[in-house]
């Protein structure tokens, strides 16, 4: 029944921006009520981190970086580590250190955590009723180099949910929220500042610019690390070629009461005739969607990896990168292999959704807009060379990323701060 009325309601917001105001509005002030009341009289931690990566669906990214650092750092064996997830069961694990909590985000004490710990870590944008005060420090690692359009800087949007309006006033309240942003590169640094509109708020120099700490991974995993990822996905017998295919969510497909979903334009049938004898395919959804998919007659050769956490470990497995607009070949790129572009829907997504950041004639590797295209594009990278254009790339986008990222920015950030 909840489930139904959350439905009916979204529903309704959808296609009635009166009623999506008014109702938004009222469950912004009961929210932000009750996290006021929550927190009332609450003593900040000094020595307590919370960390949140993609809402709690993962333990991954940048939080998990500097996580790992700092629990191995001896100048914080006295701090407590506080994470949240949306199934806490998952990562028990997590205990094994003593000084770390695990939280579950649906129950009162997520909000309890966050309004007790110094220090907030988090690569999404908090929720907007939650507010940190002025004795919070609030890290903004976001989740990537951006190649659409975001916030404030969107232009026009296909956004069923939101207005062009309610974008910016959501993008504008995160800004002054944040102490901290986290860059890994001069570019991506004045976009998130041009897309969080920080100057508006006085906090265009709040940006660490020292390399994305989630990519020091992509510099210091072992063979040791590979053997166990292709355990844990149980394709370490397979001796095939790796595609990971890692397509982003569309603004416009969203279902009431599921949330974004992705419809797979991908002729998997062609590519199972076409390649299967030589390569194997891990699908890897944006962590938006929510609906599923069956592969079951795809099996062998279709590997559904969405639901792993880290997708640092399908990068360091894959020998060849699809995707489309998502910002994963950024990253990806650190490691120098090929890269495929696959945007069927390129002029609807260019013209009538986001828009884009840079040139995409600037993107290492080939872009294709029909199936027989990647299918030949595919083949195309066993003569693959690192050239002269993919090192420009790198040398825009990912000259900070080096191995030493996380220990650049915690300095950055607990020394100023006095650890």
């Amino acid at each position: 029944m909840k489930k139904q009325i959350k439905a009916y309601l979204t529903n309704l917001a959808k296609n009635n921006l009166i009623f999506r105001k008014l109702f938004r509005k009222s469950i912004y002030i009961y929210r932000y009520i009750r996290y006021q009341i929550r927190n009332f009289g609450t003593k900040i931690d000094k020595n307590m981190i919370f960390f949140s990566s993609f809402n709690g669906k993962y333990y991954t990214d940048s939080p998990k970086a500097m996580y790992l650092y700092m629990k191995n750092c001896p100048e914080f064996e006295n701090y407590k580590f506080v994470w949240v997830f949306s199934k806490p069961e998952n990562y028990e694990f997590l205990k094994e250190n003593k000084n770390t909590t695990i939280i579950s985000r649906y129950y009162k004490e997520y909000e309890k955590y966050l309004g007790k710990s110094k220090y907030w870590i988090i690569n999404h944008r908090i929720a907007d009723h939650i507010h940190p005060n002025k004795k919070q420090v609030y890290v903004q690692c976001w989740h990537g180099t951006p190649l659409k359009r975001l916030g404030c800087d969107i232009e026009k949007t296909d956004n069923v949910l939101n207005t062009l309006k309610e974008v910016r006033k959501k993008y504008l309240l995160e800004a002054k929220k944040l102490n901290y942003m986290i860059s890994p590169s001069k570019f991506t640094t004045e976009k998130l500042t041009s897309a969080f509109v920080l100057k508006k708020v006085n906090k265009q120099n709040c940006v660490i610019e020292e390399g994305y700490p989630r990519n020091d991974f992509l510099y210091n995993y072992t063979n040791q690390d590979i053997q166990k990822i292709k355990e844990k996905l149980k394709i370490n017998n397979i001796n095939k070629k790796i595609i990971l295919y890692a397509p982003t969510f569309r603004d416009n497909q969203h279902k009431s009461g599921l949330g974004y979903t992705y419809k797979t334009e991908v002729d998997f049938d062609i590519l199972q005739k076409e390649l299967q004898d030589e390569y194997i395919i891990l699908f890897r959804a944006h962590y938006f969607v929510s609906n599923s998919f069956d592969f079951e007659k795809y099996k062998g050769f279709i590997y559904n990896v969405s639901d792993l956490d880290d997708i640092n470990e399908l990068y360091v497995v894959s020998d060849i990168l699809i995707t489309d607009y998502s910002s994963v070949f950024f990253d990806f790129a650190n490691l120098k292999r090929p890269i495929i572009y696959y945007m069927y829907d390129f002029e609807k997504y260019k013209d009538e959704m986001r828009g884009f950041y840079i040139d995409i004639n600037e993107l290492p590797g080939e872009i294709t807009k029909l199936e027989d295209e990647l299918v030949k594009a595919i083949r195309k990278t066993k003569n693959f060379i690192y050239d002269q254009k993919y090192k420009n790339f790198n040398d825009k986008f990912n000259y900070l990323d080096d191995g030493q990222a996380t220990k650049r920015t915690v300095e950055k950030i607990f020394k100023q701060k006095g650890v």
